[in-house]
């Protein structure tokens, strides 16, 4: 999938090829070869959807992650603020204009909770070619639709999305972004977090029903080789393609499972890079620490976020 922004990108796929060597020779498993990879995905924004901006923009202020409002959506349903990180990504925060008014949005159902992920995108500027592409690999896929947003300087965001897979946009199978307007006036990094220890979003947690399934269909989608596969306690089975921005756990019971039953298959988790990872546990007062396919993982209080989870990943 192409980029839109080169030095961006280097810098985001050196950092998870180094990530992937790593877990490769820790597990001792071969090399993966880039000439099996067709698709190396370029994550733009993950999505966490509530009945209230505010609510959640105040929740993520108090954990020192202040988001910027972005204005409402040319749906006329939804409004968004976001935070937005050094390396590009970033999470963006969803909500209706009119409390409790969410019919028209893709994302109607998660709308009902204070706070829960619900979506992730990939970034292209070859939009059409890519949805000839999995078009031609029997991938289900929309015709490319115009988004749009008012930012609150009364400027136009414009962009096209696709959405691939089955389930609502982003829940499985991310869905395809690509700006008509200059990405900057979708996104910035915002002051709260600019030279933070944490420099963007680095991996969406997905729940699936079948691990197996769902690696099957990322490899037909994508090209890829074999997962690295591990249980976690109070997680599940997981698989990571590494060097990819995607974690897929396939759950034994517990909260995940119950979250499926709520929502189907769809993000749970949201781990973003810590590019100094001691630093971003001091400063966000991180606990829990596991050890996943090689790097650290950290947790922010999800009691403070509403039951949202999210994470550092680093060395």
């Amino acid at each position: 999938m192409s980029r839109r922004n080169p030095l961006r990108l280097r810098h985001s796929i050196l950092r998870r090829l180094f990530a992937a060597a790593f877990a490769l020779i820790l597990f001792s498993l071969p090399a993966m070869s880039q000439e099996n990879k067709t698709d190396v995905l370029e994550l733009d924004h993950t999505s966490i959807c509530g009945s209230n901006l505010e609510t959640m923009k105040q929740m993520f202020t108090d954990e020192g992650l202040t988001p910027d409002f972005g204005g409402p959506h040319g749906n006329g349903v939804t409004q968004m603020a976001a935070v937005g990180f050094d390396d590009g990504t970033y999470i963006e925060l969803i909500a209706p204009i009119k409390a409790g008014a969410t019919s028209g949005s893709d994302w109607a159902k998660f709308m009902g909770e204070e706070a829960v992920t619900c979506a992730w995108a990939v970034g292209t500027n070859v939009l059409a070619q890519e949805v000839e592409r999995l078009k031609k690999a029997g991938i289900a896929v929309t015709a490319p639709a115009r988004g749009s947003r008012k930012r609150p300087d009364g400027m136009s965001v414009e962009w096209m999305r696709a959405d691939v897979g089955p389930g609502t946009p982003g829940s499985v199978l991310p869905f395809i972004i690509e700006d008509e307007t200059p990405r900057a006036w979708r996104v910035q990094t915002s002051d709260s977090v600019k030279g933070a220890p944490v420099s963007g979003v680095e991996n969406v947690v997905i729940a699936v029903s079948n691990l197996d399934a769902s690696i099957a269909m990322f490899r037909k989608t994508y090209g890829w080789s074999e997962p690295l596969t591990e249980n976690q306690k109070e997680w599940g089975r997981m698989a990571y393609f590494p060097g990819e921005p995607v974690i897929l756990v396939a759950p034994s019971g517990g909260w995940i499972a119950e979250r499926i039953s709520k929502f189907g298959e769809s993000p749970v988790a949201i781990l973003l890079a810590g590019r100094d990872f001691n630093g971003a546990v001091k400063k966000y007062k991180l606990s829990g620490q596991k050890t996943w396919f090689g790097q650290k993982v950290a947790w922010f209080d999800e009691r403070k976020l509403k039951g949202v989870r999210l994470g550092v990943i680093g060395q």
